[in-house]
């Protein structure tokens, strides 16, 4: 699989979770595990374009896959404007399901550039913040989508 235009091959043991691949097998631990059942959005990564929770699936099926995640955002030590959002607006709270909570909205901004903040809300649905401040970040994603448009 190619992860953030890495790629990568190991033989696994066909049980292990692809969160566990890619935090201990390649050593990306941007990708937090929080709920381990596919609830609260904390391992959300871009798999072949799509927001997917990566701790319900294995990493074989992953195989051939091109993923994304939070460490692959930043390009030439420039953060991303939905990271940038975060830091601004202040979405960035404990942190603990920023990265999530980021490429979910990556996600959303490539099919939705300018959602207004109740498709925002919605599509955060499946991404849990256990300091329950979402406001900063809805406030930090439009921020961003402004950016990425050029305003």
């Amino acid at each position: 699989m190619t992860i953030n235009g890495v790629a990568y091959s190991h033989e696994v043991e066909p049980r292990l979770l692809l969160v566990h691949y890619i935090r201990d097998v390649v050593g990306l631990t941007g990708t937090h595990i929080g709920c381990d059942t596919s609830q609260c959005g904390a391992c959300t990564i871009i798999l072949n374009g799509m927001a997917v929770t990566c701790c319900t699936l294995f990493a074989v099926q992953a195989d051939g896959a091109e993923i994304l995640t939070i460490e692959g955002l930043a390009k030439d030590g420039q953060l991303h404007p939905i990271q940038e959002g975060f830091w601004e607006k202040h979405g960035l709270q404990c942190g603990y399901c920023t990265p999530g909570m980021i490429l979910a909205a990556y996600q959303l901004l490539q099919r939705m550039p300018n959602p207004t903040e109740s498709e925002i809300r919605h599509n955060l649905e499946g991404n849990l913040c256990r300091c329950t401040g979402y406001h900063n970040i809805v406030k930090a994603i439009q921020y961003a989508a402004q950016k990425m448009a050029g305003k």
